[in-house]
């Protein structure tokens, strides 16, 4: 007898997860399905969403339920955290007393809540139960909440984008610009070498250049001349 209850408290287990129940000996179809996220992470002091949404063969009415509970971790302690029924009723006592918000939308298939300010100590198991008579019959799913703290990674990481935002636009503008004295260097160099028409002030200030050293070179000779004739008179 033993091993039968075993493989019926498997069997009980399991069909759940296959869209079938057993009451009482009783084989149940599973006419409303809940999905939630496995695994949710947050962070200490950001708001974290616990997502929930389940699908009914019933339309939605006043009598539609949801509860929400949390374990802590290593306990079978269960803490009812929210309620709803037509209104909302957050907790008003425990540890997320004043910190559970609603963030559904029931005629969308949506019993989501939201945890805000989130610490160490929320760390734990969270249950979403939904039930839409004359559907009442469904898994159980279950959320396990990591909260943690944001490291220097996380930090770092975000440091990181920002820089890279703002230094390839800068790099960009500084390739451009090298890229740009270099084609004018180029240009200035080849203009040199082929010879390039003066401007009128170039041509201005070669031309008096030219006349001072006319002039220079003809007060030399004039020079040259007249030591020449002081020397012929003395002979």
């Amino acid at each position: 007898m033993r091993p039968r209850r075993a493989a019926g408290g498997r069997g009980r287990a399991l069909l759940p997860l296959l869209g079938v129940l057993f009451v009482r000996g009783v084989q149940i179809v599973l006419s409303l399905e809940i999905h939630v996220d496995a695994h949710v992470r947050g962070y200490v002091g950001e708001k974290i969403k616990l997502k929930c949404t389940f699908k009914s063969t019933s339309d939605v009415t006043d009598k539609l339920t949801i509860d929400w509970t949390y374990r802590p971790p290593s306990s079978s302690r269960t803490e009812f955290i929210f309620h709803y029924q037509s209104f909302q009723y957050p907790t008003t006592a425990g540890t997320f007393r004043d910190r559970i918000s609603w963030a559904g939308n029931v005629y969308k298939g949506d019993a989501s809540i939201s945890i805000s300010n989130p610490t160490l100590q929320d760390n734990g198991t969270f249950s979403c139960a939904v039930k839409n008579p004359p559907d009442v019959y469904h898994n159980i799913p279950l959320t396990e909440l990591t909260v943690t703290e944001r490291g220097f990674g996380t930090m770092l990481s975000s440091v990181a984008l920002l820089s890279i935002l703002v230094f390839i636009p800068s790099a960009v503008v500084v390739v451009l610009l090298l890229v740009r004295m270099g084609r004018k260097a180029a240009g200035m160099k080849k203009r040199s070498k082929s010879g390039y028409k003066k401007s009128s002030i170039e041509v201005s200030d070669d031309t008096d250049q030219e006349e001072k050293d006319d002039c220079m070179a003809r007060l030399c000779v004039r020079c040259a001349e007249c030591l020449d004739s002081d020397y012929e008179d003395t002979y």
